[in-house]
Parts: C-alpha cells; structure tokens; sequence
C-alpha cells in the first residue's frame, strides 16, 4: 500500500461529502485503525478504501455532538466560518482564526 499525506490538519473544520454533519479534527491515521466491526458495520456500496488518511472528528449535526472517524475521499473543508459547537472543542483546541483550531499546547513533565 502507498503511504498518502493527509490533505487536511488538525484544528481543520471539514464537512462530510454525503452526510449533513461537520466538525473539527482532532486526530489522523495515515490508513484506517479502526475495528473490523466498524469496518463492516459500512454499507458495502459506499465503503471507502483503507488505504488513505482517516479522520477523528468533534462532529455535530443539527441534533447532537459526537465523534466521528472519516476518510479524506469523504470529507471537504467547511468554508462557512461558523465555529463548531462541539462541548470538548475547548478541551483540545484554542480558537485562532475562522475555520481553524489551534492545537492546545500539551505539558509533559
């Protein structure tokens, strides 16, 4: 498998391709770590491939505030500027400019 740079950043706000929720990411993994159980749990139609960056997400739709793992094929950068409402954005993030989070500064002793 060929290794990708990821296209999007971390403090990015994105917006799912197919799906009518956004949010803010929080991690990446080079390819897809997640469950084979989660893998399978996706319809096989709109399966993406495991081999290119995935995605952890604060998401919120217009019902509730979750987290989310993506694949880049299906996510786009969120142009509206609207910041996320997400109750754990402050836990990861510090607001900077309009559609992107600054990673807080982690202390290690």
């Amino acid at each position: 498998m060929k290794q990708r740079d990821a296209k999007f950043q971390l403090g990015q706000v994105v917006r799912h391709r197919l799906f009518p929720f956004r949010g803010v990411i929080f991690d990446v993994d080079a390819e897809y770590a997640n469950t084979e159980e989660w893998w399978n749990a996706i319809p096989a139609e709109v399966r993406p491939d495991r081999d290119q960056p995935f995605y952890h997400l604060l998401a919120e739709n217009d019902e509730s505030e979750y987290v989310a793992y993506v694949s880049e094929q299906n996510l786009m950068s969120d142009e509206t500027g609207t910041p996320v409402r997400h109750s754990q954005v402050e836990t990861f993030f510090d607001p900077e400019t309009i559609g992107q989070y600054k990673p807080k500064a982690v202390v290690t002793h």
